[in-house]
């Protein structure tokens, strides 16, 4: 039988909302010098799709997940030296971008949260549905793992967490049997944990949003690869890197990561104005320009073909003047 693990890339990753992707980055890729940057690589379905559609375009992709960057370099291999894979996290752009010699880029896409690769294969740990080690870690060579945060952080740094990132109503009691829990023994299963959330929680809280455990995980998830605080870091940082006339776009998976890039390419579309000025002095006036109204969402077609694109948020932005110091 051919499992998960087996497939090539193209077979277990369908990429979200990619026709829009490439509809509002496109303007500004057409050029014969155009670089675009793929911040959250993966498996490389926005990159191909990208490299494929702007057939002069340099490509820049970006991942922690050093598996993910072996995948996706077989995949890529027909395009050459057109494509660039690195091993970083997305807040390390502006580095990235200076060790290679690039100074702006035309394009920066960015789909956020865990990937298909790392969902699909159990023993990343990342998949409440499956029994795997507690790890959760996209970059497994670095870093303390979802074991090491559950047995080791104090209950209320634990409470905060899974209250903050997994927008959990019941941490508290949570926390209290992962606390009495980890006095016996230290917990090191995703099963175990599940169980462990499912006596904890009270009747009513089990019958509604679908598994328990999700927001727990989520919550673990984000606090081991430091997703929002590396989020709200690399924001700022790749709307610096683009070129006037470059484009940004955003995927996110939930509305603690949509709020941040909401917020993020709000500010660039705002004035900085003081309040009260007859005229707005140019080094006030907005850099970006937002291109949706609101996020987006995918369309039925694609949720029929793809439950995984359900949460997917788009928003993207036009560079639209340089910085004045």
């Amino acid at each position: 039988m051919t499992t998960s693990n087996d497939r090539p890339p193209e077979a277990r990753h369908r990429p979200v909302m990619l026709q829009r992707c490439l509809e509002l980055l496109g303007p500004a890729l057409h050029g014969s010098d155009a670089v675009a940057v793929d911040c959250t690589l993966g498996l490389g379905g926005h990159s191909e799709a990208l490299l494929d559609a702007f057939p002069s375009l340099r490509l820049v992709a970006l991942d922690r997940d050093r598996e993910a960057l072996r995948l996706a370099a077989e995949r890529l291999a027909p395009y050459g030296d057109r494509a660039t894979l690195v091993h970083a996290v997305y807040d390390e752009l502006p580095d990235v971008l200076a060790r290679l010699s690039l100074t702006r880029v035309a394009g920066v896409l960015f789909d956020l949260g865990v990937s298909s690769m790392q969902l699909d294969e159990a023993e990343r740990g990342f998949a409440y549905a499956q029994d795997a080690p507690l790890d959760m870690r996209m970059d497994q060579s670095s870093g303390p793992s979802a074991a090491d945060v559950l047995n080791t952080y104090a209950p209320g740094d634990l409470v905060r967490i899974l209250r903050t990132y997994g927008e959990e109503r019941n941490a508290r009691r949570i926390v209290d049997a992962i606390a009495k829990e980890r006095g016996r023994a230290p917990l090191t299963s995703s099963a175990h944990l599940v169980a462990l959330i499912r006596d904890a929680l009270p009747q009513a809280a089990k019958r509604t949003g679908g598994n328990p455990a999700k927001r727990t995980f989520q919550a673990l998830r984000i606090e081991v690869n430091g997703e929002l605080r590396v989020l709200e870091r690399a924001l700022p940082a790749a709307v610096g890197t683009l070129a006037v006339g470059g484009r940004i776009a955003v995927l996110s998976y939930h509305s603690l990561e949509d709020r941040l890039v909401k917020r993020a390419l709000a500010e660039g579309a705002g004035n900085t104005a003081p309040p009260g000025l007859p005229v707005i002095p140019e080094q006030y006036q907005p850099r970006l320009r937002l291109l949706t109204r609101g996020a987006e969402q995918p369309g039925p077609e694609e949720l029929a073909a793809n439950t995984r694109a359900a949460p997917a948020r788009l928003r993207a932005a036009e560079r639209v003047r340089e910085a004045v110091r």
